[in-house]
């Protein structure tokens, strides 16, 4: 008689419920790309809208504010505002196409307003050059400081984080040893520069545009032309998507890496001089705060193209200019204004996966 087989029950699948997966995606459409962009965007909006009515301002206060930004003396300020955070929007990005992560833009900034007023103290130059001589020696002071940054990573392999981050003290307590000390106005107890000459100021050039956003549109331009036209441009791409390659082929990494991390050093030095020559009229200690992340807010937003840079630095000046008018008639701290940009970054910041990963559920 046959002996019975006795068949085991097949196990419990691990996944009772299913699982998630990861998928690499290839060549996303731009369009999708927006959306994703633009939907993470959203939701930042309304988690930061959320926020402000807890705090007390309804939707229809905040759309009144905003709308408020139209009139003459609001739209002058969002200008004059917005040409600083292109010119350190425009250097971030520079940077970041490299992969070259420039976190030392308040840094560089502070050593453009010093090197630009060093300029202003020691009267160098006639009176009708004066203000292309600070806006030179600002580009340059920039320029210095992003430099040691590159030095320290290709000489002694530090992170550039790291580097960019911890100089940024370093800048502003040699800000603060000037202020304090030899550069101090001494006909007035606050530790600041003394005024600059009216030719040494930034004014406006009619239509209630400072002569700053020139400055800022001139560079915009000259990246956009660099970037999108020039070899350089094409050589930046290359490195950006495959180093390795771009080293066997022969480009010449280190030349192009050494010029765009000077040139993203010169854009964030001249926004401090845009700042101090035509916002604050002299170096001050606290010009340049909180730029760093405004800067990689806007290079995230704009997808590091330089013409988006100009567009997405003009938002983000209304949000700010709007953030100053509710902290006045609404008494809102600047924290918090602070934390509805940090949540927009994070929320920007998290479209980067979605539009590199493709999540799905499998059974």
């Amino acid at each position: 008689m046959a002996t019975p087989v006795t068949v085991e029950p097949a196990p419990a699948s691990p996944h009772r419920f299913g699982r998630i997966t990861l998928d690499m995606r290839q060549n996303l459409p731009p369009w999708k790309q927006a959306v994703f962009l633009g939907g993470s965007l959203a939701i930042g909006l309304v988690i930061s809208i959320v926020i402000l009515a807890f705090a007390g301002i309804s939707p229809g206060e905040l759309a009144g504010e905003l709308a408020g930004v139209a009139n003459a003396d609001s739209l002058r300020n969002t200008l004059v505002q917005a040409a600083p955070l292109i010119l350190v929007g425009l250097g971030a990005s520079l940077a970041f196409r490299i992969g070259f992560w420039n976190l030392g833009i308040e840094g560089q900034m502070m050593f453009g307003g010093i090197f630009a007023t060093a300029v202003s103290i020691a009267e160098i130059g006639p009176p009708s050059l004066r203000l292309l001589f600070m806006g030179i020696a600002a580009a340059l002071g920039g320029m210095f400081w992003v430099l040691v940054v590159l030095l320290l990573k290709t000489r002694f392999r530090v992170n550039e984080i790291i580097a960019t981050l911890l100089l940024n003290y370093v800048a502003m307590y040699f800000l603060f040893h000037l202020l304090y000390g030899a550069w101090q106005d001494a006909r007035s107890a606050f530790p600041q520069s003394t005024p600059y000459k009216p030719f040494e100021r930034l004014n406006d050039i009619g239509f209630n545009v400072n002569a700053g956003l020139l400055v800022a549109i001139a560079g915009v331009l000259v990246a956009g032309w660099f970037i999108h036209m020039s070899r350089a441009g094409f050589y930046m791409r290359f490195i950006s998507s495959n180093p390795g390659m771009a080293k066997v082929v022969g480009v010449p990494i280190q030349t192009v890496t050494f010029w765009i991390v000077a040139a993203s050093g010169a854009c964030c030095g001249l926004a401090g001089y845009v700042n101090v020559a035509s916002q604050e009229g002299r170096l001050t200690q606290s010009f340049a705060d909180g730029y760093v992340f405004s800067g990689v807010l806007i290079a995230f937003l704009a997808r590091n193209d330089p013409i988006v840079v100009a567009v997405v630095g003009f938002l983000i000046s209304v949000l700010f200019i709007t953030g100053q008018q509710l902290q006045v008639f609404y008494q809102i701290p600047f924290t918090m204004v602070q934390m509805i940009e940090a949540i927009i970054v994070i929320a920007v910041a998290s479209s980067e996966f979605f539009i590199r990963h493709r999540v799905r559920w499998i059974r």
